[in-house]
């Protein structure tokens, strides 16, 4: 995966795919290899979603303990 890409880049470009795909300007020569990318971009994107919920989960259990001192 491209070091620089963002959840919304790589959402956006999803989009993109997704609306070739749809519209039928995707040759069949480039179909497969687009959907090889959109799926790259699934889990980049289900990965993504992941962790940031495990992040803000652990910081609301962080808020909610109570403080020491």
């Amino acid at each position: 995966m491209e070091p620089n890409l963002t959840y919304e880049s790589a959402f956006e470009e999803l989009t993109t795919i997704t609306q070739d795909i749809e519209s039928g300007t995707v040759s069949v020569d480039l179909l497969a290899e687009q959907v090889r990318r959109a799926s790259v971009l699934i889990a980049f994107c289900q990965a993504k979603l992941r962790d940031t919920e495990t992040e803000v989960n652990r910081i609301i259990e962080g808020l909610n303990k109570p403080q020491e001192g």
